[in-house]
């Protein structure tokens, strides 16, 4: 007849089990004693991004995104941090003219580039006019992709995308606004194309 075995029995291995697992090499958070050490200041890379015609010399851990280079680095907040992977735009900046998604993109890869954010696009006071036309039809409710759906309008305009409210809603699809505001900012896009 086999033994039987009880769940006293199985619970009881395995505490004696976890009484080992530190003798075995391993931390209490279970990371292996072997594994290499984190990243310390010593492993940073000088940058120099030329940010909004300014030039920021920041000291970066060499995986540091462009976003958040911007935000916690450079003390530039406008451009936002959405979904961290490159699918909802709420990060969308310009370099050399390009849009691009900031939190795909490394830092240390942008030194030499122009980098222009939504605190850059304005001319002084004078708003940009996808800016004006934003606020003009309330091409947002809480505001918070604003920043990226305005600087993809504005590089869709500079594209020559803006020939049509279908073209709009193409060029823009990767620009999401949770609150549901598209035809405000189609209609903003629209009116900004014809002044520009």
């Amino acid at each position: 007849m086999a033994p039987s075995v009880t769940r006293r029995a199985v619970l009881g291995g395995t505490v004696s089990g976890l009484a080992l697992y530190p003798a075995l090499g391993f931390a209490d958070d279970a990371t292996p004693a072997h594994a290499p050490p984190q990243s310390t200041a010593d492993d940073t890379l000088g940058v120099a991004l030329r940010i909004n015609g300014a030039t920021h010399d920041l000291r970066l851990d060499p995986r540091t995104s462009l976003l958040d280079a911007l935000r916690e680095h450079a003390g530039l907040a406008g451009t936002k941090k959405g979904c961290d992977r490159g699918a909802c735009g709420a990060c969308t900046v310009h370099i050399d003219g390009r849009r691009v998604l900031a939190c795909l993109t490394l830092a240390a890869r942008c030194e030499g580039k122009a980098i222009t954010t939504i605190e850059g696009l304005a001319a002084g006071e004078d708003l940009h006019p996808v800016q004006a036309a934003f606020l003009h039809h309330d091409g947002f409710q809480c505001g918070y992709c604003t920043p990226g759906q305005i600087m993809s309008a504005a590089a869709l305009i500079k594209e020559g995308h803006a020939g049509s409210d279908a073209e709009i809603r193409e060029w823009m699809s990767g620009n999401i606004c949770r609150c549901g505001a598209y035809p405000n900012i189609v209609a903003a896009i629209r009116d900004a194309a014809r002044e520009g």
